[in-house]
């Protein structure tokens, strides 16, 4: 297994043509690159809502430690939408359900594509697992697909996936 360390060239999906692409674009790949995860998920035009959520749960400090090494499954604003302006709203006011789900999303390691591949079932911080399935470029975490993978954060390796996992 690696350290899960990832460089911008590392990444892979068609999802990661909506980055943004002008170098100083703190949501770029390059800008990305050195923010931790919460923060560089802040400049991501694709995560406005994930955003919300970590906030509202107050999870940004947690985070954002330096010292810290996640690999963070971030459903893009789409997933969010799909769920509906009312059960959202219900759970942006839950503050326990809240947490337990954006947890859910979280692994304590650091791993790329190859790593989660290779471990099929990931513990999350929320306490469940996820599960992996696929190969090359067609990847899933519990069916939900990776839409732009191997994103390098200063303390994170993200995957943006197209749903909102459930635990």
């Amino acid at each position: 297994m690696s350290d899960g360390v990832t460089r911008t060239g590392d990444v892979f999906g068609a999802g990661c043509a909506s980055l943004p692409k002008e170098s100083g674009n703190e949501g770029s790949l390059d800008g990305m690159v050195d923010d931790p995860v919460a923060t560089a998920a802040g400049n991501n035009p694709l995560l406005t809502k994930l955003v919300t959520a970590v906030k509202a749960a107050g999870l940004v400090d947690t985070l954002n430690k330096t010292d810290a090494k996640y690999t963070v499954f971030a459903p893009y604003d789409p997933a969010f939408e799909a769920l509906g302006q009312d059960a959202l709203n219900a759970v942006l006011s839950d503050k326990p359900k809240l947490t337990t789900i954006l947890t859910y999303h979280v692994v304590p390691q650091r791993m790329d594509r190859d790593d989660i591949l290779a471990t099929a079932t990931l513990p999350t911080a929320q306490g469940g697992t996820l599960k992996v399935a696929g190969s090359g470029d067609n990847v899933t975490v519990n069916g939900s697909k990776v839409l732009c993978g191997n994103i390098p954060t200063a303390n994170a390796t993200v995957f943006v996936i197209d749903k909102v996992l459930m635990p």
